[in-house]
């Protein structure tokens, strides 16, 4: 997989970073951007740009609108999961609704995620308390 710099769609990623939807921009600044264990926003990762990527614990978090539940949205999102599976890494589809009803649960969801994967990597524990900055 071409992880590093898919050249043709670099300028897409970076014109996403600077344009996030409320709920990227809410996870990413309430939670994930200083989290214990680094992740990345609008990475590209091979033909497709990830929302958030976690290197370390292989996994990739998808915030869900309106357009990922039409017939063409599933069969987009059905494809890049069956992609970047194929490296090895785990994709978690979150609904925005979840980041508005219930942020602190979808933060908890994220850490468990994270240390389980850790754990089964083989990578060391991180300190507990990075839920202490979600909002």
């Amino acid at each position: 997989m071409q992880r590093k710099h898919n050249k043709e769609i670099v300028p897409a990623a970076k014109m996403l970073r600077k344009n996030m939807t409320k709920e990227e921009k809410h996870l990413w600044y309430d939670f994930l951007r200083a989290y214990p264990v680094r992740f990345s926003r609008q990475k590209v990762l091979g033909k497709y740009i990830a929302d958030f990527y976690c290197a370390k614990a292989k996994l990739v978090i998808e915030l869900d609108g309106s357009g990922h539940y039409t017939e063409q949205g599933k069969l987009h999102d059905e494809k890049r999961t069956d992609f970047l599976e194929e490296y090895g890494l785990t994709v978690v589809r979150i609904p925005n609704t979840e980041i508005h009803k219930n942020f602190r649960g979808v933060c908890e969801y994220i850490d468990r995620l994270v240390e389980q994967s850790l754990t089964a990597f083989g990578g060391a524990p991180f300190a507990q308390g990075s839920l202490d900055t979600a909002r």
